[in-house]
């Protein structure tokens, strides 16, 4: 599978994206983006994965079963990325579940290779943990629902981060390909949407990643929209730019081979040095661009 992926390239029925370790050649992440009809259901086996069910526009309810019984989850949801913090399911590995939506809408399915089986769980928009990073025009927040200290799962780690127009994100460039102190290895998804302009003109947003050592290669200077997405296998990652007039949104869904479930990076030695500029600067007044009320 190449490294950037067009909305629609990997489809799959009811899923209009599919990404699993097999597919894009590694070995722990994936991150699926179901589609349903107003009605509509699908259901599923999470297999060897734990799985979180996250609305991207719409809301649904979660049924997970297995063996020793079954949850039932009604999750409001958002009218889009833009609008609103969301709350989101988690379900276990070796269950099934059906995912349903009178309304119809979107649902993106981040999962990662689990060894522990953990319960279901429910959790609450109220409950996420929302970070305004850097600051200047590097200002973005970052939505940490499934991070190492605010949501426990077994491998998975997976955050929304919003970048108002004309800023940059993902910045300094980062890697995080090596089991070294300070820095742990996980595979990445950069799944892409972008808001429209104020006519609902759809926008672009730009990807960058680039090779960080010997065995590690990798050339990527994309224009995203919406519904892209970029794997990142390894290298450095980074700047995520978001133009003028359009606000970027992506879901980032990381896993690795790592005893300790940890999100450590190291930033690219050109460009560590911008961290420090932060500190003499304002963050973005637009942020936080979303709360956990519906806008």
């Amino acid at each position: 599978m190449n490294a950037v992926i067009r909305a629609g390239e990997a489809a799959e029925g009811a899923f209009e994206l599919v990404v699993t370790p097999k597919t894009a050649g590694w070995e722990y992440s994936s991150l699926r983006v179901l589609a349903l009809e107003p009605g509509g259901s699908a259901t599923f086996d999470t297999g060897e994965d734990e799985t979180i069910v996250l609305p991207l526009n719409g809301s649904c309810v979660v049924e997970c079963r297995d063996d020793s019984g079954g949850e039932r989850f009604e999750l409001t949801g958002r009218r889009s990325v833009f609008s609103r913090v969301t709350d989101f399911a988690y379900v276990p590995r070796d269950a099934q579940v059906t995912v349903s939506s009178t309304g119809g809408g979107r649902f993106a399915l981040p999962a990662a290779r689990a060894t522990r089986r953990l319960p279901a769980r429910y959790g609450p928009a109220e409950g996420v943990s929302v970070e305004l990073r850097g600051a200047g025009s590097c200002s973005r927040q970052v939505n940490n629902f499934c991070m190492p200290g605010t949501f426990d799962a077994d491998a998975l780690i997976a955050v929304e981060v919003l970048t108002p127009g004309a800023n940059w994100s993902s910045f300094p460039p980062h890697k995080h390909d090596e089991d070294r102190e300070g820095e742990s290895v996980l595979e990445e998804v950069y799944y892409f949407e972008v808001a429209p302009g104020p006519d609902g003109t759809p926008g672009p947003g730009y990807q960058r990643v680039s090779t960080s050592g010997p065995g590690r290669e990798i050339d990527v200077c994309a224009e995203v929209r919406s519904g892209d997405t970029v794997l990142i296998p390894h290298g450095w990652h980074g700047p995520s730019m978001a133009t003028p007039g359009h606000d970027l949104y992506y879901l980032n869904v990381m896993a690795g081979p790592g005893a300790e479930r940890a999100w450590r990076i190291c930033d690219h030695p050109d460009h560590a040095w911008v961290r420090g500029t932060w500190d003499g600067q304002a963050v973005d007044p637009r942020l936080p661009l979303t709360g956990t009320e519906e806008k």
